[in-house]
């Protein structure tokens, strides 16, 4: 079935908890912004509906509302790079030196060790959030040939499934990306470029076992997440019920937001820890395959782009070019 203990997970979460709490901090405190920018925004419609019937009032609410949220979508994509670098990649580092025995300080030393370590490998935060998103093109290209497999197996009724396929592959390989950033981590290289493209190959040769354990942690996470959001929904209703007007799809969308804030503080990180144990099972000890890195050249440019920019040999610790 999956690889991967969750007593360990739990465990690594716990040994890291400045962290999950410093995620929640972060991550709910996006949610309130989301809330209080958009319910400005309601309740400035409300006024402005005043002025005219009572359909001119609910197009002003809902204006208001979208404004807000808007707004507040803005910021978040101007700040998303210092989110990763901060809390993302920081948690990962921790993660990292527990999954290899190391000990960590306590409190929110380790917040202050884990920048350290960030930096040390990363530089600015503009260089990881860049060498994320080429990953994350590599990861896709990889996704890509493993629906071009699924497409000619003789499974019945593939091609008519191939769209749920392709929805739950893309949302299953969204932990791998900081898997590759946990072993470019891991890795104690300066070249942060050169550790990537290591990993990239690794997961190329261990496809079928990180998707197979990421697709269970999806199933875990968006389960517990829609969970969430089915317990949020009376609360967020309530909620809206005592804004001006009643924004009436207010509590849909902030029982939304607060089962993305669960997901993003609590049940990612635990995604992680699960998929990093799977990672160091399979690929420590692996040999790197030429071919591998030649399949990815020829069929992503953004792996090509990466391999442009590393500054050191094709060999692991112990090997030679």
């Amino acid at each position: 079935m999956w690889d991967f203990s969750m007593a360990q997970a739990i465990g690594l979460m716990l040994r890291t908890m400045p962290f999950v709490l410093l995620r929640a901090g972060v991550y709910f405190g996006i949610t309130l912004a989301y809330m209080l920018a958009t319910g400005t925004g309601v309740g400035i419609g409300w006024g402005i509906g005043a002025f005219g019937d009572d359909e001119f009032r609910a197009q002003s609410m809902a204006w208001g509302g979208m404004i807000g949220f808007g707004i507040t979508g803005a910021v978040m994509y101007w700040i998303r790079e210092y989110i990763l670098y901060i809390v993302k990649a920081g948690h990962i580092a921790v993660m990292v030196e527990l999954i290899d025995g190391r000990t960590l300080p306590e409190g929110r030393g380790q917040i202050g060790h884990a920048t350290a370590v960030v930096k040390g490998r990363f530089g600015e935060a503009s260089t990881l959030f860049a060498l994320d998103q080429l990953v994350k093109g590599v990861i896709r290209a990889v996704t890509g040939l493993v629906r071009g497999i699924l497409s000619i197996l003789p499974i019945p009724y593939v091609k008519q499934l191939m769209g749920v396929v392709q929805a739950f592959l893309r949302v299953a390989v969204g932990f791998v990306d900081e898997i590759i950033l946990a072993h470019a981590i891991r890795s104690g290289s300066s070249d942060a470029w050169g550790s990537a493209r290591e990993a990239l190959v690794l997961y190329g040769q261990s496809w079928k076992v990180m998707l197979r354990n990421a697709a269970w942690l999806t199933v875990f996470t968006y389960g517990l997440a829609g969970l969430v959001f089915l317990v949020m929904l009376a609360p967020a209703a309530a909620l809206v019920y005592v804004m001006p007007g009643a924004w009436s799809a207010g509590g849909f969308v902030f029982a939304l937001l607060f089962a993305w804030s669960v997901k993003a503080a609590f049940l990612e990180p635990f995604a992680v820890a699960c998929l990093l144990q799977v990672w160091v099972k399979t690929t420590d000890g692996q040999p790197l395959d030429p071919e591998w890195d030649a399949r990815l050249e020829q069929m992503s440019s953004h792996f090509r782009k990466l391999k442009a920019r590393v500054t050191g040999a094709f060999t692991r610790k112990g090997e030679t070019a």
